[in-house]
């Protein structure tokens, strides 16, 4: 904490803004200004210039309102607003703008010094004669001389200057504050004087073109006459007035800076930041009516320190202010530093959440988009995927890792034009009140992993007494509104028979019938260990097989893998399933004109499959199936026995079969059905598809009243020897369209 005194409204603010807006523009350039933009224009000037510095003091004032604040001055009261990106940028180009205004203060007080003494000069003035003068913007015969002090009389004097500014500025904030009064008294009493010289001219030394105040000189000054000067300093009118005049009515930040300093600074910046502005507006609004009824226009254009001359009884004049120059060459070198400084800091900005200002605006713009949105359903040209991926391992990971490495990989392959937001979610077992913190800490350790994949999603950890439960709560609840997430992506449980996890079966089911019911999609990854990131491109072909319609969303995922470099050289095959009697050329036929609908392009191939039936009859007749019969006979093998053991309990207790607390009733010719179906979709897969990079197939539902470990069986038939495979499963609407 600082010691020491603190300032109020009056020493802390009002005085140091009105020290830093008054100053060197309005005593060597003001009248310039009012006789070449005539009154009326300057007062509009006035007026324009003075209304910007105010709305800025306004959005000062609300920032420096908005909560405690401490030392730290402009990036204190931005970073705190607008983020530390922002914050940073602008202090460090204000400060460097205070660095540069330093040398322009300097040399306006050294000028202004010089043109009043020049018996002050070390060297000799430069001298310029003019042939023809100006009068009401006619040429007049007859030479006028016009002197500027010499360019290295400026340069000492302003090296001498400088140094000792420097003393006082290295004493700190305090010592500029106590030395501040005795800035504000000469330039107060230099206004008084220019006030009271204006009131009692023309004096008897005065020039002829002092008229004094005069209704003449007023009407005559009312409106504008732009014309080039000479080269006795005063810069081309076409658009340099605004530039000009400008400076004269900043520096509402020299209060803020004080920041530390003061003892209210919710109070005292307001009030003195807003009343400093408008009294010195009001002075220049002033200003301009009596130095247009002072002079003539002449007297105006050719007389740069006419305050000077006007005041009694002599001139004073003070040599604080900033001089800027508005270009838009500097405009553009200003915008490109800050940009470097904003990106350098929110790159490597280690600051925290300050809630600025561009995170409320981002929070309003996504409420009023999602209100925007609606519940209705969106339209299928404007449908992106939102993956909810289940990160909960079906075994164990190591310590401090909090999800299966690849899951971040596959999700941003699923995003559609680059955009998407994925929702990665797991669930602890256990009690909710013993177990909070845990997942506040899982939740951290999944976002570090989410942020570490440079993945756009956000992460969620629920606590529930199971894993069916705690994914039952999620699918339910998670989202809002159309933001809800669409497709569930699961990892497919390769390690349950050879880990003996009987638990993962009902699992498995019971978050796919979850998913049904909810109306998501459904995404199962084989192979998740296999597959590719972003710097392993894979070649060959991307295999579908299109069982069941399903919306388009296996298409769309085909298309989505496509637009990632990983799989951007491989080709798309549809490959329809279809039983023997089925016409084959008529249904691809016509699965080609539904691609090319879709402006997609792919290679159709139809393969007919032995029906069940057919099946049957052949095994009846003594034919033997084309398929391997030792994996169709071990699955058979391992389902009768898992049969028996339930009929034998059923028996014993005296009960119905049961199965996870459901009773079952079990066909077993439905089972051998499914059993022959899968093995015959998976020996097709590995005919056609054993080099592909990636096959995908429909997802069967699981059969009613089937135990959850005959659909385990079932699916590890489709699954095996397969590499790397996606198990979709589409919903109730469509994901695709080829109507424009």
């Amino acid at each position: 904490q600082e010691a020491g005194p603190k300032f109020g409204t009056m020493m802390g603010v009002f005085v140091p803004c009105l020290q830093n807006i008054l100053g060197i523009i309005y005593y060597i350039r003001f009248t310039w200004i009012v006789g070449m933009a005539g009154i009326w224009q300057s007062l509009v000037l006035v007026s324009f210039c003075g209304a910007c510095t105010f709305l800025t003091g306004l959005s000062l004032s609300a920032i420096a309102t908005n909560g405690a604040m401490k030392g730290g001055g402009p990036y204190y009261l931005i970073g705190r607003a607008l983020g530390p990106e922002v914050g940073v940028s602008i202090g460090l180009c204000f400060f460097l703008g205070n660095a540069v205004a330093g040398s322009m203060y300097v040399l306006g007080a050294v000028e202004t010094f010089l043109d009043a003494i020049p018996s002050a000069g070390l060297f000799q003035e430069s001298v310029t004669v003019v042939n023809n003068t100006l009068l009401n913007g006619t040429a007049t015969a007859g030479t006028a001389t016009i002197s500027t002090p010499s360019l290295h009389d400026l340069q000492v004097y302003g090296v001498i200057v400088t140094i000792l500014l420097c003393f006082i500025v290295f004493g700190g904030v305090k010592i500029i504050n106590k030395v501040a009064p005795a800035f504000l008294i000469p330039v107060l009493f230099s206004l008084l004087c220019i006030y009271l010289g204006v009131f009692i001219a023309p004096r008897h030394n005065a020039p002829k073109g002092i008229t004094g105040l005069s209704l003449t000189s007023l009407r005559d000054n009312w409106g504008s006459e732009y014309q080039r000067t000479n080269n006795a300093g005063v810069p081309d009118p076409n658009g340099a007035l605004v530039g000009l005049f400008f400076p004269a009515v900043t520096g509402i930040m020299a209060g803020s800076n004080r920041s530390a300093s003061l003892k209210d600074t919710q109070r005292s910046i307001p009030i003195g930041t807003l009343c400093a502005t408008l009294t010195t507006t009001a002075m220049y609004l002033f200003s301009v009516l009596l130095f247009g009824a002072l002079s003539t226009r002449e007297e105006l254009l050719t007389d740069r320190l006419l305050t000077a001359t006007v005041a009694w009884p002599a001139p004073v004049v003070i040599y604080i202010v900033i001089m800027f120059l508005i270009s838009w060459s500097f405009t553009v070198i200003s915008l490109a530093l800050a940009s470097l400084i904003y990106y350098y800091v929110s790159l490597k900005g280690k600051a925290g959440d300050w809630g600025d200002g561009f995170k409320s605006a981002y929070f309003q713009l996504a409420l009023r988009s999602l209100r925007s949105l609606g519940a209705n359903q969106v339209h299928p040209k404007n449908w992106y995927p939102i993956p909810l991926i289940l990160c909960r391992p079906w075994g164990k990971l190591p310590e401090n890792v909090p999800c299966h490495p690849k899951l971040a990989d596959f999700a941003n392959c699923m995003k559609k034009k680059g955009r998407g937001m994925s929702i990665f979610v797991s669930t602890i077992d256990g009690d909710y009140h013993e177990l909070a913190e845990d997942a506040k800490t899982a939740c951290h350790q999944l976002e570090a992993y989410i942020e570490y994949k440079r993945c756009e999603g956000v992460a969620e950890i629920i606590v529930a007494p199971s894993m069916s439960e705690g994914f039952r709560s999620i699918v339910q609840t998670m989202g809002l509104g159309n933001l809800k997430p669409n497709i569930v992506v699961v990892r497919y449980p390769e390690i349950w028979r050879r880990e003996n996890l009987t638990e993962i079966p009902s699992t498995f089911v019971s978050i796919i019938n979850d998913c049904i019911i909810a109306n998501k999609a459904v995404v199962i990854v084989k192979g998740l260990d296999e597959w590719p990131n972003e710097f392993q491109r894979q070649y060959g072909t991307i295999d579908l097989y299109w069982i069941v319609r399903d919306g388009g969303l296996m298409l769309l995922l085909s298309q989505l893998l496509l637009t990632k470099a990983t799989f951007e050289s491989c080709k798309i095959q549809v490959f329809c399933i279809a039983e023997e009697d089925t016409d084959a050329e008529e249904l691809k036929t016509d699965v080609k004109k539904f691609l090319y609908d879709l402006r997609m392009h792919a290679e159709v191939i139809v393969v007919t499959m032995k029906s069940w039936e057919s099946h049957v009859e052949s095994s009846s007749s003594g034919a033997q199936p084309d398929d391997s019969q030792e994996a169709y006979t071990s699955a058979q093998r391992r389902i009768s026995t898992y049969l028996s053991e339930m009929k034998e309990t059923a028996q014993r207790e005296g009960r119905p079969q049961m199965v996870d607390g459901k009773q079952v009733v079990v066909n077993e010719q439905k089972v051998d059905k499914f059993l022959y179906t899968m093995l015959k979709l998976n020996s097709t897969i590995l005919r056609y598809s054993r080099m592909a990079a990636v096959v995908l197939v429909s997802l069967p539902p699981p059969p009613l009243n089937h135990p959850a470990y005959f659909y385990m069986e079932y699916m590890d038939l489709l699954v095996e020897n397969v590499p790397r495979m996606l198990i979709v499963r589409g919903y109730r609407r469509d994901v695709v369209t080829f109507f424009t």
